[in-house]
């Protein structure tokens, strides 16, 4: 299989199933048995999923994307045992971070619901302009791409997150910013825009947020 048929939906399933980590092999960048150059996808979603994981509170450490070729038995070996090796630095998933199953399971379901839409951010504002690994590694590293992310990807996993939990039971606003991490100020920003999509409605007489 062509390391491009690698979804962002499966590495995060893996991480949501109780996977320490995700090991993606590619052919070599210039040796692809596709015209597609699928392993430039797999690269850019390696870096997108790896940005995801920082956000959400994961250590990026915890998604690999190495090349070689079938003819590669030893090297294969060795990035694997290399990769195990860091695992067990980092600890299990659900301890390793410091967040609790539940508070990760939620975490990883909001990036999760965000997935068709981050395809859409990708396809239409982070096209790396030429195919090569030196271009995609300083692309996303730039602070550009940092900041299309913060502003078209960074605000709407927050709201994901806060949906999700509205789902459980209403919420005040420090609630929210209690139970994910944030500052009170960012939750009412998140709030008042939801609010204005009808996504949200403020119960005035138990002062808490609820699904519309």
């Amino acid at each position: 299989m062509c390391s491009g048929r690698v979804d962002l939906a499966f590495v995060l399933r893996a991480f949501s199933n109780g996977a320490d980590g995700v090991f993606i092999g590619g052919c070599w960048p210039g040796e692809c048995h596709y015209i597609t150059e699928g392993n430039y996808d797999a690269l850019s979603n390696m870096h997108l999923g790896r940005k995801l994981m920082e956000q959400i509170g994961l250590d990026p450490q915890r998604l690999r994307l190495e090349w070689m070729s079938a003819a590669e038995g030893g090297r294969f070996a060795g990035l694997i045992n290399d990769f195990v090796k860091k695992l067990k630095e980092l600890g299990p998933l659900w301890n390793g971070e410091g967040v609790g199953g539940n508070g990760l399971k939620l975490k990883l379901e909001a990036v999760n619901r965000l997935v068709p839409y981050i395809k859409l951010v990708e396809r239409e504002k982070l096209r790396v302009p030429s195919k090569s690994e030196e271009a995609y590694n300083a692309f996303y590293a730039s602070d550009e791409v940092g900041g299309l992310f913060h502003v078209l990807i960074a605000d709407k996993l927050a709201i994901s997150q806060i949906l999700l939990l509205l789902e459980q039971r209403p919420l005040s606003t420090a609630d929210i910013a209690d139970s994910l991490g944030l500052n009170a100020a960012a939750v009412a920003k998140h709030m008042n825009s939801s609010s204005r999509q009808g996504l949200v409605r403020y119960d005035l007489d138990r002062k808490c947020y609820a699904l519309a």
